[in-house]
């Protein structure tokens, strides 16, 4: 069995999941300003 690789993995699973979460905030973010732009 592979440790290593498996923790390799989970950190950069991690890393992912991180970057995915960044991205929808920015994503709700620029909605957010789109639609006021648009409403306003």
């Amino acid at each position: 069995m592979a440790h290593n690789d498996m923790k390799q993995a989970e950190t950069s699973y991690e890393g992912f999941l991180k970057m995915l979460k960044m991205l929808t905030i920015a994503s709700i973010v620029v909605a957010i300003i789109a639609i006021l732009l648009i409403t306003s």
